[in-house]
């Protein structure tokens, strides 16, 4: 959880830079890669972390630690979005990798925008979290269980996706997840991105999971109603999952309501537990 610092730190300084990163078009996709990276690093070094975000150090030592750091293929915006993110005040240091890692993702969406593939993509991510569904080994792989590297982590997402077809940045949202788990679940982190994606939007992704799939009327009338919900247009992506037996899975962002046959019964089960003593 960010402090109330961090937090207005990296949102004011996400406002500010928005509508150049916007402008930067197709090349935003270079700014993104850069960020990532510089996210890896950072996370990976705890004393570069303070460095840049000790009150105690003059702001022009931070940004002479910020050139140093990127050399010369940095572009002027990257450094520009850095020398605004080292000046401002953070409740912990390592929030400020966050903040570079939401740059990032800033800057895919807007390259998105240029080639009018934000949604599509949007959609992508949760194709890609509905394929893991089913497929806990892989999920646990993906997400740096069981001591895979990052490099056989994103080898082994390219086995999964690669014939997907899927859009550049879809592929680089996910090789980032998978190279850099940042102490989250990978299928949280898809989750994340796609939250991210729907508010950008300005609209909902909602998610919905049940045995059989949905027929025209019923999507139809999900988006009805969601649209009314939230207060603003809902995109629902439908996943078929044989295991859920019947009923439906709702999830919208982090709140999932759960009505499928397979979750009554468990509830039905530990009832019966709480019940009889066990």
């Amino acid at each position: 959880m960010r402090g109330e610092a961090s937090r207005l730190a990296d949102r004011s300084s996400r406002d500010l830079m928005a509508s150049k990163i916007q402008a930067l078009g197709s090349e935003a996709g270079k700014l993104a890669e850069q960020m990532f990276t510089l996210c890896d690093v950072l996370d990976a070094n705890p004393r570069l972390q303070r460095a840049m975000t000790d009150p105690g150090r003059p702001v022009e030592d931070k940004k002479k630690l910020v050139r140093t750091l990127m050399g010369e293929q940095a572009m002027p915006i990257t450094l520009e979005i850095l020398d605004d993110l080292v000046a401002r005040s953070w409740s912990r240091a390592y929030d400020i990798d966050n903040a570079v890692e939401d740059f990032g993702v800033d800057a895919v969406m807007y390259e998105a925008d240029s080639r009018g593939q934000t949604l599509q993509i949007s959609v992508e991510l949760a194709k890609l979290q509905s394929a893991l569904l089913n497929l806990p080994v892989v999920r646990s792989s993906l997400s740096g269980s069981n001591g895979v590297t990052a490099e056989a982590r994103v080898e082994l997402l390219h086995k999964l996706i690669d014939n997907a077809h899927f859009d550049k940045m879809t592929v680089k949202l996910a090789e980032h997840a998978a190279a850099n788990p940042r102490k989250r679940r990978f299928v949280e982190t898809l989750q994340w991105l796609i939250s991210k994606f729907s508010r950008h939007m300005g609209e909902s992704m909602v998610t919905v999971t049940t045995a059989t799939p949905l027929n025209d009327e019923q999507i139809q009338r999900l988006i009805d109603v969601y649209t009314k919900k939230l207060g603003r247009k809902a995109f629902i992506h439908c996943v078929v999952d044989p295991s859920v037996l019947g009923g439906m899975r709702v999830q919208v962002g982090d709140e999932v309501t759960d009505r499928t046959v397979v979750a009554q019964l468990e509830n039905l089960q530990r009832m019966a537990k709480v019940s009889f003593g066990e």
